[in-house]
């Protein structure tokens, strides 16, 4: 397992609340080793389309950008950031 920072926005924060996830700002958070955003995603049980961007320390990053230890991911939802930014960085990357 690995340590981050993880933070989520909007109506994220909700679902992960059902989910029993906290998700308040700048919260740590344990994950599976060589995982991805997408990944990520689907470990808090999350659907992929609930997820529009990804800030990976601080920089928007496609969703296959693999997660390292210390690393600061905060998952934005759709509408959050503009559309040429979120086809920029490819959404549907895997």
């Amino acid at each position: 397992m690995i340590s981050i920072t993880f933070s989520a926005f909007s109506f994220l924060k909700s679902k992960l609340k059902e989910k029993g996830i906290e998700s308040l700002s700048n919260s740590k958070m344990e994950i599976p080793e060589n995982i991805t955003v997408y990944g990520l995603i689907e470990f808090l049980g999350l659907e992929e389309d609930d997820v529009e961007a990804a800030f990976v320390n601080h920089k928007i990053m496609p969703l296959d950008t693999p997660l390292k230890e210390g690393d600061k991911v905060a998952l934005v939802p759709p509408g959050g950031i503009p559309n040429h930014v979120a086809a920029y960085v490819g959404k549907n990357n895997r």
